[in-house]
């Protein structure tokens, strides 16, 4: 069958992408010769008629009105270069992707095949050492590659198509020096510790030699990004050289000996929750939304609904995508609101306001200034508001505020955080243990290689090559797959018919459907793919967004099969229940992975740690004058000018719900210090608002993480009070980040 192309640029009045990169490249890469950039979207399709195809031209790949579209390729002038990019293969293309969506609709036929790349066609005088880096600026590697002007006779991809995943002989028997290249050899994010309890297991306790399926889905679950290694580590000798942070240290021990703790291991996860477990004991935490599920911080709250009370859960969440963002910026920070939105989602609740607050070093650096193996910290900061935004606005999510920090040392690693708040009728979550005759039904996206790698990617130290290396670690977002499961769980039919959910994070089937419960027989045959060639392993650990996993009861199937047509969702049985507590995955009829629970949920070897805090050194002198200098260099500092032109990237007004502005005042340019939403009350009017406020300095947190911390708190409940909340009412939500 054919392929055909089409070239779609907009018209030069129209041409605002094109001339916004002219204008970063030129600031940029201080390319003075350079006199005009053109950018033009190629669309290869096949599996459809040239009937089909000339129809979709006007109606689908371009707006007759804005663009114009040729089947030539774009002429090349005496003066002017071109290249072309596209994104690697397994990547998702949401373009590529939506045109066959909508081609599809349009002729109510098969689905075709669409294949875009972006043809840059650059003009001035530029030396070929200038336009080499002008390629380097405009193509990460981590996503996309530059692709060949040629045309092609096909879109067919050849894929080796696995039979069997690798059975590690000998490894019951290595050495500890062989252990330990081992884990250098195929990248494993566990430490020497984590393999020599994986190697007592299998030869002691399964006596036999494990799966290369096994070792992955081990390194996954066991990551510090889905188990939280660190904060986990047994603290075995604590030397504080600051008697206040000592008398602090001490309360904590009291408290731990109230509470009966003695016996337990004392770990940063351990100081940082005993908190709430105190406030628990004293009846003060009575509004705490317990279960086995936690999905996101849960309270019980009242809703004022037509003027009557109705009983509400709130949900809300913060997560970091410090290392995705990192290396790609865009399709890392997409997909850090779209993980922090599935974690309330997959508790069912609706997801009605989102907070972002990120870190950076000085975007005004030159490009040449770079540290070799990162990106350009102005490129990170640009792509990753234009992930965010993009995914928030599309997915139909109003975010009420955004602000960046800036400091020198996140030269070394990006701070991106998404923060989410959601709810729901506390009628509409139905929380159950599984019990066996179960199902587990996925629901959503489809899984690719993209995002193998994601949780043990972000839980390893990198190095220069991690750039060159990470690309399958990072996805590109799908939010209108997402804004479909939204659709879905806000319907209470469906809802009440789930008994436990767990969403896609970036382990994948091995840890989204192997958390649910203690016996699960996983069918990974039964996984929907985006293209063939997966073996066992990466369609066991591959994170792909947009996906859900759910318990319901079998008899309920064919119901909500029907309800997840209706939202145009693709969803499949791929587990039952067992008795049994172990976790078996089936592919290509054999059994890949058969693992104890016991095993599984030990977390991997003890980790053991001292900790030493010495004696912070604050200086409180500020370092300006009170002068009109001082004032100016005040002003002039990124940290106090103005942040309009980031915030208004974002939509705060999506839904309706928005009670404060990002920027209010007689002339909307004074910052809100917080944000605050109307809870989402379906076909009601309310008068409850849920507030969020924010509160660090990195200045202070690098002198003294205590001090730090103190006022963190400090800030945050000030600014809640500062626009109408209570701090009697008030919750706390950390990050790592302190």
């Amino acid at each position: 069958m054919s392929v055909f192309r089409i070239y779609v640029e907009k018209k030069p009045e129209f041409a605002v992408e094109a001339k916004s990169i002219l204008s970063d490249v030129k600031t940029a890469l201080r390319l003075d010769g350079l006199e005009n950039i053109r950018v033009i979207n190629r669309y290869d399709a096949d599996r459809l008629s040239e009937e089909d195809f000339r129809m979709s031209i006007n109606t689908v790949f371009s707006e007759p009105a804005v663009d114009t579209a040729s089947m030539e390729a774009p002429e090349v002038k005496e003066n002017e270069r071109i290249f072309a990019a596209e994104y690697l293969p397994g990547q998702f293309d949401q373009r590529a992707d939506s045109c066959e969506q909508c081609i599809q609709i349009l002729t109510q036929g098969e689905r075709c095949r669409v294949r875009n790349a972006r043809i840059y066609i650059i003009s001035g005088n530029i030396t070929d050492e200038e336009f080499e880096k002008l390629k380097a600026y405009l193509i990460n590697p981590v996503e996309s590659r530059e692709a060949s002007l040629d045309t092609v006779d096909t879109l067919d991809i050849k894929y080796d198509i696995p039979t069997e995943v690798a059975v590690l002989n000998g490894f019951t028997e290595m050495t500890e020096e062989q252990l330990g290249e081992f884990v250098k050899v195929y990248g494993l994010a566990m430490d020497l510790d984590d393999i020599i309890f994986c190697q007592n297991y299998f030869k002691n306790t399964e006596k036999r030699n494990p799966t290369i399926t096994e070792i992955r889905m081990i390194d996954t679950y066991w990551s510090d990004h889905c188990r939280h290694t660190t904060f986990s580590t047994n603290i075995e000798q604590v030397n504080i050289e600051s008697p206040y942070i000592k008398d602090t240290y001490d309360m904590y021990l009291d408290i731990r000996k109230e509470l009966g703790r003695e016996n337990k291991p004392v770990t940063l996860m351990d100081i940082a929750t005993i908190a709430a477990k105190k406030l628990k004991k004293d009846g003060i935490l009575n509004d705490l939304d317990e279960s086995e599920e936690i999905n996101a911080c849960s309270v019980k709250i009242k809703v004022d609904a037509d003027g009557q009370d109705e009983d509400w859960i709130l949900m809300f969440k913060n997560e970091t995508h410090n290392h995705p963002t990192e290396i790609e910026p865009f399709g890392g920070a997409a997909t850090c609101l779209g993980g922090a939105i599935r974690d309330p989602l997959s508790g069912r609740s609706y997801v009605y306001q989102a907070m972002r607050v990120t870190g950076s070093a000085n975007p005004l650096v030159p490009v040449e200034d770079t540290i070799k193996g990162k990106l350009p910290q102005r490129k990170i900061t640009v792509g990753a508001a234009n992930g965010y935004s993009s995914y928030g606005n599309q997915i139909g999510l109003a975010t009420g505020h955004v602000a960046e920090i800036y400091h020198p040392g996140y030269v070394a690693k990006r701070l991106e955080i998404g923060a989410v708040v959601g709810a729901a009728p506390a009628g509409n979550i139905r929380r159950e243990a599984p019990l066996p005759d179960d199902i587990v039904i996925l629901l959503g996206g489809k899984t690719g290689r993209d995002g193998c790698g994601g949780a043990t990617g972000s839980s390893k130290s990198h190095t220069l090559e991690s750039l060159e290396h990470c690309g399958a670690e990072v996805q590109k977002g799908n939010p209108p797959e997402e804004r479909k499961l939204q659709r879905l769980f806000r319907n209470p039919d469906v809802t009440r018919m789930i008994k436990r959910c767990n969403d896609f994070g970036a382990g994948g089937v091995s840890v989204a459907i192997g958390e649910l419960t203690d016996g699960l027989i996983i069918n990974l045959d039964a996984v929907k793919k985006k293209y063939d060639g997966l073996d066992g392993t990466e369609i066991a650990i591959s994170e792909s967004q947009e996906r859900m996993a759910v318990v319901i009861a079998r008899e309920d199937l064919g119901k909500f099969m029907k309800e997840a047509h209706k939202e145009n969702l693709e969803a499949t049985l791929v587990a039952n229940v067992t008795a049994e507590p172990r976790l078996k995955m089936k592919w290509n009829g054999k059994i890949i992975v058969d693992l104890s629970r016991e095993f599984l949920n030990s977390n991997g070897a003890a980790k053991y740690t001292a900790v030493e805090v010495a004696e912070p050194v604050v200086s409180v002198k500020s370092e300006y004058d009170d002068n009109e200098d001082g004032w100016t260099a005040l002003m002039s500092n990124l940290n106090v000018c103005s942040q309009k032109g980031l915030v208004e990237k974002f939509d705060s007004t999506i839904g309706a719900g928005t009670v404060l502005m990002p920027f209010g005042g007689v002339n909307q340019l004074t910052p809100s210090q917080a944000m605050a939403a109307k809870i989402p009350v379906l076909n009601k009017e309310t008068t409850t608002c849920s507030v969020m406020g924010w509160g660090y300095n990195p200045y202070i947190s690098e002198k003294s993480p205590y001090h730090g911390a103190v006022l963190a708190v400090i800030e945050s409940i000030a600014k809640i009070i500062a626009i109408g909340g209570s701090y009697k009412h008030c919750w706390l939500t950390f990050q790592e980040y302190f």
